[in-house]
């Protein structure tokens, strides 16, 4: 299994932490995004969207994290990212859907460098990301308010504390004040304390600069 990255790319954070929630070993691609090296034609062969993570399991390509993570699943179940219940599922899938792709993708790279294009300077640029963070945030902060700990969804991960915890560090490189945001910090603390958390941390990638 080989999992195509970039040790900062959030996406490519949540699969590293589902991998290594299910015990699953991969050889670890780097593709610089700062450098472009995720548009080098090599790679756009295997991923058209020129974008981070790729998963290639034996020459199965698959792309989109969440659909990586969701096919990590369903192919290795154990433990669990999702809980049984559908209505629960529904729950959390609503949770990580708004994180991956409501919240991250409008402060992601992709989106920064246009805005820099236009003529934005540095200053809005990284308020317009610290803006998107803080509402996505503040919305997940409500979904979550009423349920029970330590994690997201209960005493144990799943797949919406795997699009937390990336989000959140994205949201300290902008500066984004997170006291605000009690109920998820919660469920961050707890997640970083499991060491399949932990040894996803960007700065714990060979690749870290």
């Amino acid at each position: 299994m080989k999992l195509h990255g970039y040790f900062r790319s959030s996406a490519s954070y949540r699969v590293r932490i589902a991998l290594n929630l299910k015990g699953l070993s991969a050889d670890h691609l780097t593709h610089h995004l700062r450098k472009g090296e995720q548009r080098d034609p090599a790679y756009l062969a295997i991923n058209p969207q020129g974008l981070v993570p790729t998963l290639d399991d034996g020459g199965t390509i698959l792309t989109q994290s969440l659909a990586i993570i969701e096919w990590l699943d369903e192919t290795h179940p154990e433990p669990p990212l999702l809980p049984q219940d559908p209505l629960r599922r529904a729950k959390v899938r609503a949770f990580a859907m708004a994180l991956a792709c409501d919240t991250h993708p409008v402060q992601n790279l992709k989106v920064l460098a246009r805005l820099r294009q236009l003529g934005l300077p540095e200053e809005q640029v990284t308020e317009w990301a610290a803006w998107a963070n803080r509402e996505g945030l503040a919305a997940c902060e409500t979904l979550i308010a009423n349920e029970a700990g330590p994690f997201c969804f209960g005493a144990a991960p799943t797949i919406a504390d795997l699009c937390l915890v990336p989000q959140l560090a994205n949201a300290r490189r902008f500066g984004v004040a997170l006291e605000a945001f009690p109920r998820l910090l919660q469920a961050e603390t707890a997640a970083k304390a499991v060491k399949a958390f932990a040894d996803a941390a960007p700065d714990r990638q060979p690749d870290a600069e």
